[in-house]
């Protein structure tokens, strides 16, 4: 932990932004999974933070209100703070979200039996591009394609509910036990009150309502997720490597784009060193970003990668990844969180290395250390200083050879 914290702190000084992460502390629980965490831990790709979010109650519903949809949200709610939100952007959750993807599951409670109006409640998800997974006389479980369609959805069951004089409750989860789970403990809180709870970046929040909602008439929202991709230095790479390398690698990204990850590839022409895709989800955006820009370093080619909800937005986040790097640029995937701005930035491998070695070697760090201190301060204790530049050379052979 020590070494980790160290490193981050070192890292962070060289690139100028705060390194939140060093490889990830997620744990995998499937093949999909454990593929992620290896590769994000071998090429020890670091979460930045570029410009910090300000995580507080206030804006998390401010965000929530844009998201859903005003009109989606009625007046007389009252929104409530079971759990603050960390203060923070925690990056295995933030990994969670990009492998599980954004579907969230929806369990619906009525407080009294009602067999009629539960199959209403089917068709109003089922209409609402929901699945449903179980049913009874008075609960249901569905998965919905996001969280925000899920508090959508939601709202609108308990209007027709309470308009029946009949108190639901809804919450939302990433697996359908999480929900039931999130639910129980949300009566413990507020009763059999109508309402819906969820989290949001580590939080725990329900949105409640003592009275008769009335009609919903807001339209989804929907938002374009604009993945922007741009190879650098494509000039030397063809020199070294030829343009048809090139074409074969962009080919494969774009193949993968279209077929892995449902993207809607724009303004891409054969030969070319960049390419806008548009896709269903963020974190589908997110997901191709970070495995385009793996799959082409590993084939010596590096991309900067931005995400936005326009192509500009997409395009100049891309440009900022030019600012991030130590020395030569690395492959940086640049993206919003809340209202912040963060990436992720694949070190190159003498970067690497030098991570390795700072983790792996601890010994010989402080050996090293003790050495080059000792030399410096009898070498100018004896007015020698010479000694110093001499014991940092002898280290770093030391370092190397061992």
């Amino acid at each position: 932990m020590v070494m980790d914290y160290i490193s981050r702190v070192i890292f962070g000084f060289l690139i100028k932004h705060r390194v939140i992460s060093i490889g990830t502390n997620f744990y995998p629980t499937n093949e999909t999974e454990r593929e992620y965490v290896a590769m994000m831990n071998y090429t020890r790709t670091m979460l930045l933070e570029v410009e910090p979010a300000h995580i507080t109650t206030s804006n998390i519903f401010h965000n929530l209100v844009n998201e859903v949809g005003n009109g989606n949200i009625p007046e007389n709610r009252k929104f409530i703070e079971i759990k603050p939100a960390e203060n923070d952007v925690n990056e295995y959750a933030l990994l969670s979200n990009i492998i599980m993807g954004s579907d969230r599951y929806l369990y619906i409670e009525v407080f009294q039996q009602d067999r009629n109006i539960i199959n209403e409640f089917v068709s109003l998800i089922k209409n609402e591009r929901g699945t449903i997974v179980e049913q009874s006389s008075s609960e249901i479980v569905s998965r919905m394609l996001s969280k925000n369609d899920a508090i959508r959805v939601a709202i609108k069951i308990i209007s027709l509910g309470m308009n029946r004089d009949l108190d639901v409750r809804a919450s939302i989860g990433m697996t359908g036990a999480a929900a039931i789970e999130r639910s129980i403990n949300l009566n413990k809180q507020i009763g059999e009150t109508s309402g819906v709870g969820f989290t949001k970046l580590g939080g725990e929040f329900a949105i409640v309502f003592s009275s008769k909602v009335g009609s919903i008439g807001g339209s989804p929202k929907s938002y374009d997720n604009y993945l922007f991709i741009d190879a650098i230095d494509s000039t030397q790479f063809i020199s070294e490597n030829g343009r048809d390398r090139l074409v074969e690698i962009m080919s494969e990204v774009k193949n993968f784009i279209e077929n892995d990850c449902k993207g809607k590839i724009e303004g891409y022409r054969e030969g070319g060193d960049d390419l806008i895709a548009n896709f269903p989800t963020k974190d589908a955006a997110l997901r191709a970003g970070i495995d385009s820009a793996w799959h082409s370093l590993n084939n010596g080619l590096r991309l900067r990668v931005g995400i936005g909800k326009s192509r500009r937005e997409a395009g100049e986040r891309a440009q900022i990844a030019d600012n991030i790097k130590i020395w030569n640029n690395s492959p940086v995937m640049v993206f919003d969180l809340a209202d912040g701005i963060y990436a992720y930035y694949v070190p190159s491998e003498f970067t690497r290395s030098v991570l390795d070695f700072m983790v792996n070697k601890k010994g010989k760090i402080v050996i090293i250390f003790l050495f080059v201190f000792i030399a410096t301060f009898l070498g100018w204790t004896m007015g020698q200083p010479i000694l110093g530049p001499i014991a940092i050379v002898i280290a770093l052979l030391y370092a190397l050879t061992n």
